[in-house]
């Protein structure tokens, strides 16, 4: 994989010192080879880091003489045997043929179409000199970063902004559009419109879609690659089962491939461990090991959670780890490390605010020892949720409930009440809550609202997320039968995984990859009837059922205990907790953020965070809302040391340029 970046002009040269800035920009960033390729007004740049054994050594940019066309790509290609076939590429040629080749040998057959006919992670630009033309594409679910920057006479791209921002004609322009929606969601979605970005004028390339620059005019097209229409019936539930795993074992041996170490982060739960043990089989039969990485509780944390809930996943990892085979485990618990103190390194690697801080300092942690481990390929199962382990039993007996499905219904509550150890009395009380909503009188528990009211309304951003089905709580309207469609099928869902996993894996030059993510096995799972993932009282039955004889009893059929790895990131930032609490006192007095911020749900969240908290309020919304503001704070902070500009700041900079003129 790679970090990529290049410049259009329409009408002139390319100065060489503007691709050189870029690079050096790039810098930062571990690298085995740095190429830069440039003719007239088109330049072309790599930052290359080698992962797979074709990409050692390889020419990146590339110049295809005989086709006229040169690229430079950030991709890693999964079903490259396939892809050879229809192309027509000799056995000979096949081995050793990079991955940015085969793109391009793809492009010159079916051009425009060519993103649809791929299976990976990708984010490549293709200068099509025949036609003066640049395309380029992001994968379906924007695995791969790739910004821009346009106007009618220029036009660059970049893996990461900042290099974009060396551009004499780029300027740090806050785009309050972005911070508008990213500050009145209150789920981990950062923004609606993924073609926008925080600053201003650099835009993105958003997951599924094309980008075509011609004479300095931009177009982006969605490509479809999910079949959503496409129906799998077979006569036997066993065939589901082997379907799926012929699926699933493609899937992660293709996402083996490295000449490095494999690793893969690893909880007590089904998605990782699935993961794990399909992959462990097929290294072992390659001589090699596979590594784990799991996060683990701080020594001195005090287990404050339900005694369903378990914070240290051990005994269910040993479990797996036991019963799999061929891997070398490792346990970090992170002793020093805390999502207060690691604040400042997440908003350089990420460019702008985040809002999974809970998660945040095992996250970093896994591929700071990933790295070092010499680890090319970490994998994860990060999407299962959604694709191979879906199946919320809940929703789905409320479903059959409202629809008065009695006899169905009866049939499944039995086996569900003995499998998750609940009373059918009981249980029948939850699902009718979860069957008619009105029903549910607890108390509100909501997230704080964090966006300042004024700025909300200046900028209509209620009205845009209504639009979208989303409330400032999140989804809404949301139902077992269309639940997945729409979050399959909606870009900002995917966009701010695909951002913070691209730019970790160039931070530290080791890509994360995610089978469950696989575009062959979510349209396999999507095909599926919806008894495949709840019947006979177990949900996630397709994954429960297809991973007998790869997990132990123990992880595949537990419906009673549920892993909670960010359960101590409080307990973890006790020790700061004064430099936090006075962080938000300076907020609440920054005019520039109040503007944005609402400086009343912060007060009233300040009020009850003064004193030292216990690790049981870790998820108390409003010690998660402080949280985020500082996020932002530190974000806007830094923003405008480095020469940022609110909107209403760089008009009156144009104008008093205007003037002067």
């Amino acid at each position: 994989m790679s970090a990529i970046a290049g410049i259009y002009h329409v009408n002139s040269a390319v100065p060489h010192q503007f691709g050189r800035q870029m690079m050096l920009a790039l810098r930062k960033f571990p690298a085995d080879d740095i190429q830069i390729w440039s003719k007239k007004n088109v330049l072309l740049g790599c930052h290359a880091q080698w992962i797979t054994s074709e990409s050692i050594n390889e020419q990146l940019p590339f110049y295809d003489k005989t086709r006229q066309l040169a690229i430079t790509s950030d991709a890693i290609i999964d079903n490259r045997e396939e892809l050879f076939d229809k192309l027509g590429v000799q056995r000979e040629e096949r081995k050793g043929m990079p991955d940015s080749q085969l793109i391009l040998i793809a492009y010159a057959k079916w051009g425009e179409e060519s993103p649809k006919y791929l299976v990976g992670d990708f984010a490549f630009i293709v200068w099509d000199e025949k036609n003066q033309k640049l395309f380029g594409a992001r994968d379906f679910s924007g695995s791969r970063s790739l910004y821009y920057f346009s106007d009618d006479q220029r036009f660059a791209f970049c893996t990461v902004m900042e290099p974009l921002l060396k551009l004499p004609y780029v300027n740090r322009q806050l785009n309050e559009e972005w911070l508008v929606e990213y500050l009145a969601i209150s789920t981990f979605i950062d923004a609606i419109d993924v073609s926008k970005t925080v600053i201003r004028n650099i835009l993105q390339v958003p997951p599924s879609h094309t980008i075509t620059v011609i004479e300095g005019k931009v177009k982006l097209s969605k490509f479809q690659v999910l079949s959503f229409n496409d129906k799998i019936r077979f006569k036997k539930g066993d065939e589901y089962v082997e379907g799926f795993r012929d699926v699933f074992q493609k899937a992660v041996d293709s996402r083996l491939r490295t000449f490095k170490s494999v690793g893969s982060q690893l909880s007590g739960g089904l998605d990782s461990g699935s993961v794990v043990s399909f992959a462990a089989k097929t290294l072992q039969s390659q001589n090699k090991k596979l590594h784990t990485y799991s996060s683990i509780p701080a020594a001195d944390f005090i287990d404050y959670t339900p005694g369903n809930y378990y914070p240290d996943e051990r005994p269910y990892i040993h479990a797996t780890i036991d019963y799999v085979g061929n891997i070398e485990d490792h346990y970090l618990s992170l002793e020093s490390k805390n999502p207060y103190n690691d604040m400042d390194e997440w908003l350089e690697i990420i460019e702008s605010p985040y809002k999974f801080f809970e998660n945040s300092f095992w996250m970093k942690g896994i591929f700071e020892q990933a790295a070092k481990d010499n680890v090319g390929v970490l994998l994860s199962g990060a999407r299962g949720n959604f694709t191979i382990s879906w199946g919320p039993a809940m929703e789905y007996y409320g479903h059959l409930l409202k629809r008065m499905k009695w006899f169905h219904f009866a049939r499944e509550l039995k086996p569900y009440s003995r499998n998750i150890g609940i009373g059918r009395k009981k249980l029948l009380s939850l699902i009718s809550k979860q069957a008619f909503p009105f029903l549910n009188r607890e108390d509100d528990n909501s997230f704080p609202m964090l966006v300042n009211p004024d700025f909300a309304n200046k900028m209509n951003v209620f009205e845009k997320l209504q639009r979208y089905g989303m409330g400032a709580d999140g989804l809404t309207d949301l139902n077992i039968l269309n639940q997945r469609n729409y979050l399959i099928d909606n870009e900002f869902i995917w966009n701010s995984n695909g951002i913070a996993f691209s730019k970790l894996s160039l931070q530290y030059g080791t890509l994360m990859r995610d089978p469950t993510n696989d575009i062959r096995v979510i349209n396999y799972c999507m095909s599926l009837p919806l008894e495949q993932f709840i019947n006979n009282g177990m949900d996630r039955a397709l994954i429960r059922n297809a991973t007998k004889g790869y997990l132990p009893d123990k992880v595949r059929l537990n419906q009673t205990k549920y892993g909670v790895q960010a359960a101590d990131w409080l307990h973890r930032m006790i020790p700061c907790w004064t430099d936090f609490i006075n962080e938000v006192k300076e907020l609440l007095k920054d005019k520039d953020t109040a503007q944005y911020l609402n400086t009343d749900s912060i007060r009233n969240a300040l009020s009850s965070a003064m004193e030292k908290p216990k690790g049981d309020l870790a998820f108390k919304p409003e010690l998660r809302m402080l949280m985020r503001s500082i996020i932002v704070y530190r974000f806007l902070k830094t923003f405008y040391l480095e020469g940022g500009d609110t909107n209403e700041k760089a008009m009156e900079r144009a104008q008093i340029g205007i003037i002067g003129y």
